[in-house]
């Protein structure tokens, strides 16, 4: 039976997101979920993780969008004074691309996230990066390093191969999703070859991509009746119904997202489509 991961991101972003992927996970379809280790809620998602061993917890790399491991003293070119990444992952990628600087402490900052990763304790399952931007060309370069180094075998790749889906069960495609889509794929034929031959188990195939912030009910369902029969993740961002004023601003599709996740109806296409739910760990096991 093929394996299907259904992974949470921004796990440790709040305490909201945090019980939202606790009871997609207990109560749902959720098997697996991505830590920003540096947020405010990061502490709170590790003892959670630790309380639902069966629950895949993965290192979420954030170098956009979010806080720091190392202070804005010793990453000046990555943060602001408050040790904040840039908001725009193109003008994030740019710097990391072009400034030999930021790339130097692109290389310190990565290797901070993973090291206090590991000293939680947990195992990791997988490694991905916020806003994807783990796919960019010199910051995958240097994360199959570390992988190696931290001995993890699993990496989410994300590409383009999801938009024929995409359009089967939206009946259209925009000119921007076609970029993206063509931007991605390339960045994951590059990403394969780089893992290639150095022990890293195969990455599934990903969806998400084109539907980010917006997996509802009805498009996951339809999505699990249309992809493909073999390995695959699905990431979403749940977020739980009480969550504050802002974090409903920031991720309006949330709260539909964790009710599609609970929807007995998913489990039902999932069993129906012969996909047993699976974590990184159990697809590499078999």
């Amino acid at each position: 039976m093929p394996g299907l991961i259904v992974n949470g991101d921004d796990f440790g972003l709040s305490q909201s997101v945090n019980r939202a992927i606790i009871e997609a996970y207990a109560r749902g379809a959720l098997t697996s979920a991505s830590l920003m280790i540096n947020e405010p809620a990061a502490d709170e998602a590790i003892g959670l993780a630790r309380d639902n061993p069966g629950l895949g917890v993965g290192l979420h790399l954030v170098l956009v969008l979010g806080c720091a491991a190392l202070g804005p003293e010793e990453i000046p070119h990555l943060v602001d004074s408050r040790g904040r990444f840039p908001d725009s992952p193109f003008r994030a990628g740019l710097k990391y691309y072009f400034h030999p600087k930021a790339r130097r402490e692109l290389r310190r900052e990565m290797r901070a996230q993973f090291e206090k990763f590991a000293a939680s304790g947990l195992p990791f399952s997988h490694v991905d990066g916020h806003n994807h931007l783990h796919m960019h060309p010199v910051v995958f370069s240097e994360l199959v390093e570390l992988c190696r180094e931290f001995n993890v075998r699993s990496v989410r790749v994300v590409g383009g191969d999801d938009i024929n889906t995409h359009k089967r069960i939206l009946g259209r495609v925009t000119v921007r999703e076609r970029v993206i889509c063509a931007v991605f794929e390339r960045l994951r034929r590059s990403a394969i070859q780089k893992l290639a031959g150095r022990g890293f188990a195969k990455p599934p195939r990903v969806y998400g991509l084109l539907q980010t912030g917006d997996m509802n009910e009805q498009y996951l369902r339809a999505l699990l009746a249309e992809i493909e029969s073999t390995d695959a993740e699905i990431y979403m961002h749940p977020l739980a119904p009480d969550a504050v004023d802002e974090e409903r601003r920031l991720n309006p599709g949330g709260t539909e997202e964790l009710a599609a996740l609970l929807n007995p109806r998913v489990r039902e296409v999932i069993a129906a489509r012969g996909f047993r739910l699976a974590t990184y760990q159990t697809l590499q096991d078999g």
